[in-house]
């Protein structure tokens, strides 16, 4: 690119032009890829916050492996021996999982009965930071219940409720001892802890527990380590990770940021024709003055470059706005937390805001070379007109 270009180029950019129409028409092209690059860094910006908030929410409240095999485990100490010499594993815990009916005088609610004993499972999940009120002591039949579940039932520390099992449909009463909240309402409203003692009491085989928990060192390593515990154990024992346990939920997510952004990126698009409009327009009025830059010299390829650097300018400026805007818009919604969700669809109460830098600079990038689209044909135009035939009426 040589200097009268971009000098010729800018001045076209800024000087007055006789047709109001073009600078009003460009003025929208700024606005409306602004509007567009902004929305797109937002609602990226919006689902990049649920993945991460859903990812360490599931992270917290479950381990990051978990093993089991059809019909139970009756030799957890052996595979958790087994699991714990592994020097990517922290540690490990069984775990019994079953389905109760846990009610008082005026309520009773569905819930799972997870089984587990306190001081291995502090170690594999982060229930003792989730506990809100009370303690983790679960011995003497306490048990530990979400904030959804104790504010439905109208419970707290110390209140007794009755607890029936649906597989062997005997019951047992149980002193609240705790109230945990994960920010997951679904994990709130629907599960119990008792002593692996207590869940035994209504399991089939009191010998057997349903699986073991493993923590990991790197969570993001999960599919690696796995396959390192499954050939450890080989069959028939089951090894599943974090990630594999929620699939449906996570491909769900990254379908839904792919589409929103075609979606998005189609208002960035709809801008991008106006430059091309405006160009076009713009090429219209200068037609006397290509004719002349043409007579002194100034090849095809000049011309292609002084109406690409017009339309790029233009563009530059809707996409810096939009950035900014974007951004703005962004830190406000994290900082002030005024967007309210209903947390029983949502799993989370807040809108969560995470803007990653790879995904600001797609963005960009992806305005940048649809606006570059945008310019070809008008500086192609532009390029083919006849000197003679330009100034043949002026």
């Amino acid at each position: 690119m040589k200097y009268y270009e971009l000098w010729v180029g800018v001045r076209y950019l800024f000087a007055r032009n006789k047709q109001k129409f073009i600078s009003m028409i460009s003025l929208i092209s700024v606005l409306g890829i602004a509007t567009g690059v902004a929305a797109l860094i937002i609602v990226i910006g919006v689902m990049a916050g649920f993945d991460y908030e859903l990812q360490s929410k599931i992270i917290g409240t479950n381990s990051h492996i978990v093993v089991d095999k059809i019909g139970g485990l009756n030799d957890a100490a052996y595979i958790m021996d087994k699991i714990n010499v592994l020097t990517d594993v922290s540690a490990s815990a069984p775990f019994i999982n079953t389905q109760a009916l846990i009610m008082d005088e005026n309520s009773r609610f569905p819930v799972v009965m997870r089984g587990i004993l306190p001081e291995l499972e502090v170690n594999v999940t982060g229930i003792q930071d989730y506990l809100k009120k009370g303690s983790l002591d679960l011995s003497e039949n306490n048990i530990v219940v979400g904030k959804e579940l104790a504010r439905q039932m109208f419970l707290k520390i110390g209140d007794k409720v009755n607890v029936v099992s649906l597989n062997k449909f005997s019951d047992n009463i149980f002193k609240i001892a705790g109230i945990f909240s994960s920010g997951m309402y679904d994990y709130d409203s629907g599960i119990v802890f008792v002593s692996i003692g207590s869940a035994k009491e209504f399991s089939d085989d009191p010998s057997i527990v349903n699986g073991i928990s493993v923590k990991i060192k790197d969570v993001y390593n999960a599919n690696k380590i796995k396959n390192k515990i499954q050939q450890k154990l080989g069959f028939p024992y089951f090894t599943r990770t974090w990630m594999d346990l929620n699939k449906n939920l996570f491909n769900a997510l990254k379908l839904e940021k792919t589409a929103m952004f075609i979606i998005l990126t189609l208002i960035v698009m709809v801008a991008c024709l106006n430059i091309a409009s405006s160009l076009i327009m713009l090429v219209m009025e200068k037609t006397r003055d290509i004719g002349i830059l043409k007579t002194i010299g100034v090849s095809n390829a000049g011309i292609r470059r002084i109406f690409t650097i017009v339309g790029l300018a233009i563009s530059s400026l809707g996409i810096t706005l939009g950035v900014l805007f974007g951004i703005f818009i962004s830190y406000l919604l994290k900082t002030y937390q005024f967007v309210n969700l209903p947390q029983d669809i949502y799993y989370i109460d807040k809108l969560p805001i995470r803007l990653e830098t790879c995904d600001v600079l797609l963005i960009v990038l992806a305005a940048f070379c649809i606006s570059l689209i945008a310019t070809i044909y008008p500086a192609y135009q532009a390029a083919k007109l006849n000197p003679v035939s330009a100034l043949r009426y002026e």
